[in-house]
């Protein structure tokens, strides 16, 4: 066996490393010349004729936006009050004219927790307009009604409690008051005429459905004049019927014309859901304007009305008492020395016990009031609607069911105050 020195070695080793590292650059070129051959003919001139990129540097690629192929200006925002249609400008101008007289109407009514301890429990939500710089709110009765504690909170987020000047419960209309800053200037909303609308008009609601404080829906009138039931005995007439949103929230929030006008206040809708369904309902403003004065004057509205005591007409009492009808309004008792008395009005003479398990004494035989001033009665309901615009001193046309025939007696209406009630 041969053997080598240390420097032998590491000579032999280097060698065969120089040898080694030839060969692979062999191998490299001969790869590189291939690839140069499949290159693009013109790809390879573009590269000699230009020169200015050197074989080492690579080209990077400009980056390019998306183009969108459209007939207008690409994602066009509206920066200008004249990209507005005549519509939008309305609206807006309402809004920000009108917004920040709406309020937000929070109740909480006494309760007794398991312990049979009082407390106060939240009641509900709804919505109000400011209507005298004092701090007087327009709302409905129902949204108030039996509230211990009542919470009106301003546009800015300041909250006063309301107090109740005076309630209405057949027009459902409530009046509250709060006490602002001697500093602080309220915005306010004015009575708009609803007298002269026209079904197709747009209008504007504002309110706070679902405490969503400020919300503004848009619709146009659908309907005038509807008769809508909103309680057992109460019926109220000429209501404005609007396809705006309205929601739970919304009642007691103003319906507003063009104009930013209170042409109606927000009080229903008639829904399966109990969500809007594009049939709601406002008190016109007349009605409101003439409530509202009487609310802040006397603290209730000084309706006119008859003197009398009255008992709903049913087939089992007509069928009783030999009466050929069996709907309309039975006057039980006509107040002594009243004008009702005085027009003719005849009050029953037949003293008979009704009821099984609260009985009465009642008094058949009188006349049977069907109308008043053309308006159909035929329970409680209608009889309180057909004079719920009426104040003291008017007079109506009331037909009555007597002994078998009709008549019609003019009778002068009276205030409440001027005797005791029936």
């Amino acid at each position: 066996m041969k053997l080598y020195s240390k420097r032998q070695l590491l000579v032999r080793t280097a060698a065969a490393g120089i040898t080694a590292a030839a060969i692979s650059a062999l191998i490299c070129a001969a790869v590189i010349k291939n690839s140069h051959g499949t290159e693009n003919p013109q790809q390879t001139e573009t590269a000699q004729s230009s020169g200015s990129v050197t074989e080492t540097q690579e080209a990077v690629p400009q980056k390019k936006e998306a183009e969108l192929q459209t007939n207008s200006p690409v994602l066009q925002v509206i920066n200008n009050s004249s990209d507005y249609t005549q519509d939008e400008i309305q609206n807006i101008s309402v809004y920000e004219k009108c917004n920040e007289a709406v309020v937000n109407i929070t109740t909480k009514v006494m309760d007794y927790n398991w312990f049979y301890e009082p407390e106060l429990k939240d009641s509900g939500s709804g919505s109000g307009s400011i209507i005298d710089k004092r701090g007087y709110v327009v709302t409905n009765v129902h949204v108030v009604k039996n509230a211990t504690l009542i919470t009106i909170s301003l546009a800015d987020g300041t909250s006063y409690e309301g107090k109740v000047v005076g309630l209405d419960e057949s027009s459902d209309i409530a009046v509250l008051k709060f006490d602002p800053p001697q500093n602080v200037e309220l915005k306010t909303i004015s009575f708009g005429d609803s007298e002269n609308l026209r079904v197709g008009q747009n209008v504007i609601a504002i309110g706070n459905p679902f405490a969503l404080e400020r919300t503004m829906t848009t619709g146009i009138i659908s309907g005038l004049g509807r008769p809508i039931q909103s309680a057992k005995n109460v019926i109220i007439r000429n209501m404005i019927q609007t396809d705006a949103a309205i929601n739970p929230g919304n009642s007691g929030g103003p319906l507003l014309d063009s104009k930013g006008r209170m042409i109606g206040i927000n009080t229903m809708i008639y829904s399966t859901s109990g969500s809007s369904s594009g049939v709601g309902f406002a008190i016109p403003a007349s009605t409101a304007r003439r409530v509202v004065s009487d609310l802040l004057t006397y603290g209730r509205v000084n309706r006119g009305e008859m003197k009398l005591s009255l008992i709903q007409n049913t087939p089992r009492i007509a069928s009783f008492a030999g009466y050929k009808i069996s709907s309309g309004m039975i006057i039980n008792s006509v107040e002594k020395n009243s004008l009702a008395e005085k027009a003719g009005l005849q009050g029953g003479t037949m003293a008979v016990q009704y009821g099984t398990y609260n009985p009465q004494i009642i008094y058949l035989g009188g006349d049977i009031i069907t109308e008043i001033d053309g308006i159909s009665i035929s329970k409680l309901a209608d009889y309180y609607s057909a004079l719920e615009d009426k104040v003291p001193g008017d007079k109506v046309t009331v037909t009555v069911y007597r002994k078998g025939r009709y008549e019609k007696i003019t009778v002068t209406l009276e205030s409440p105050k001027n005797s005791s009630e029936a």
